[in-house]
C-alpha cells in the first residue's frame, strides 16, 4: 500500500505503509544489506549479515555496523504513526562479539511514548540467539507526514 486511496487504515496499515515508504529512500540499511523481517505499531525486525567489509581489525564486525542495524531497526519501530520520526539519541552497549558471516537480527520495540517523544529497545542477537548488543534510542516525532494523506482509522 504505497497510494492513500482517503480511507482510514489500521494501525497495521500504516505501520506497512510508512515502513514502505522510508525503505525506499533507505540507502544506507539496503546498502548494508538488511532485510526487513517484521514490522508493526512501535516494533521493527531486521536482519543484516556480517560482511568482509563489515570487519575491524581484530576480526570481528565493527561496533559501527551494529549500531547502525540497531538504529535503523529502531527508525522502523518509530515511525509507525505517519509522522517523520527521528532520533533524538541514542546508545548500544555491546555484549558479545559478531563474526564474518553470521545473520544479526535486530528487534526493536517501543516502551514508551508521550506527546512527541517516546524510548525504544533494541536487542541485536546472532544466528544462535546469543545477545550481541543492547541499544536504547529516543525519538522525536516532528508534524511532518511520511506519507500524505494516510490516515489511521483506530
Amino acid at each position: 500500500m504505497s497510494e492513500p486511496t482517503g480511507k482510514r487504515h489500521s494501525a497495521q496499515e500504516v505501520a506497512e505503509a510508512c515502513a514502505s515508504a522510508m525503505w525506499e529512500e533507505d540507502k544506507a540499511s539496503q546498502g548494508l544489506g538488511m532485510e526487513i523481517e517484521a514490522i508493526a505499531p512501535g516494533f521493527a525486525r531486521l536482519s543484516m549479515t556480517v560482511r568482509e567489509d563489515m570487519v575491524n581489525g581484530h576480526n570481528i564486525c565493527h561496533g559501527g555496523f551494529i549500531f547502525t542495524l540497531a538504529d535503523s531497526t529502531f527508525a522502523f519501530a518509530c515511525n509507525y504513526r505517519n509522522f517523520v520520526t527521528v532520533a533524538s539519541g541514542g546508545s548500544v552497549d555491546f555484549v558479545a562479539p559478531a563474526r564474518l558471516g553470521e545473520i544479526l537480527t535486530a528487534t526493536g520495540e517501543e516502551r514508551t511514548r508521550a506527546g512527541r517523544t517516546g524510548v525504544y529497545d533494541v536487542r541485536v542477537e546472532n544466528g544462535e540467539g546469543r545477545l550481541v548488543a543492547l541499544f536504547r534510542g529516543r525519538s522525536h516525532q516532528t508534524r511532518n507526514q511520511l506519507v500524505p494523506g494516510l490516515e489511521v482509522g483506530e
